[in-house]
């Protein structure tokens, strides 16, 4: 048995192609949006979302549409007037993909509930073998001495039983075939506990990023989702600030200025 801490990765972020988008703005006018700001690589996610408003409108710049007399003209301001209208549908543009580790089943099993703009790729113990069971322990439960061993104790017990199926079944005998080393690993983790570590890959677009992590971090979310997406606020506050810069935490619940985006 391992103690663990559920961690977060950002591992993958839009990319703009700025050639194409130039090649774009010369036919519809515009071409100035790109000299405007700072439009450097790690701007993308912000860029693309401005440029999913803009083109609902062609609010390139005053005059492209007759009805459009004036624009925002700085990205922060405009982006937060984004939020501030609800206009909610360009922020979908833009996603974000994380690898969520020594997370529980528990946790998971919650996050998979929010499916709408969304991509699940989750470590499946259907075929990868538990040789330790990685666990997690809140605070209040490691400042109770009898609550840890008899934790300690059962973890270990059922780890135990996971190496003895595995010699049981001769596993890593030689010639063995994975059909049946995955019908046994199957029946196997059957007898690991939901709380036991594992890994996804969790990919979603601002919209419902911004949906879950003001639900997951709520004071009635579960213990161990507040942990972990407070983690992915932290991260998103650094990477899109003018997306996600609204929030203000409250004993570690983070609350939108903007909601219903």
């Amino acid at each position: 048995m391992r103690r663990v801490e559920p961690q977060v990765r950002l591992i993958a972020r839009p990319q703009l192609d700025y050639e194409e988008v130039a090649a774009y703005l010369a036919e519809v006018g515009g071409e100035n949006w790109l000299e405007r700001g700072d439009r450097g690589e790690l701007d993308d996610a912000q860029n693309l979302a401005e440029f999913a408003g803009r083109i609902c409108y062609r609010s390139w710049q005053p005059g492209l549409n007759p009805n459009v007399t004036r624009i925002r003209a700085d990205q922060e301001e405009y982006l937060s007037n984004i939020l501030a209208s609800a206009h909610g549908s360009v922020l979908e543009h833009v996603s974000f993909s994380f690898v969520l580790h020594n997370v529980s089943r528990v946790a998971t099993h919650e996050l998979v509930r929010h499916r709408a703009g969304a991509a699940v790729s989750q470590e499946s113990l259907r075929f990868v073998r538990l040789d330790d069971l990685p666990f997690w322990f809140p605070q209040w439960a490691q400042e109770d001495a009898e609550l840890m061993k008899r934790a300690t104790a059962l973890l270990e017990q059922m780890e135990g039983f996971q190496l003895w199926m595995a010699d049981h079944f001769g596993l890593d005998e030689e010639g063995v075939p994975f059909a049946e080393k995955k019908e046994k690993t199957s029946f196997m983790r059957r007898f690991a506990p939901e709380g036991v570590g594992t890994g996804m890959v969790w990919t979603a677009n601002v919209r419902t990023l911004r949906h879950v992590i003001e639900n997951r971090t709520a004071p009635g979310a579960e213990e161990e989702i507040r942990l972990l997406f407070g983690k992915v606020a932290e991260l998103m506050v650094e990477e899109a600030p003018a997306l996600f810069g609204d929030y203000t935490v409250r004993d570690g619940a983070w609350v939108p200025g903007w909601r219903k985006v």
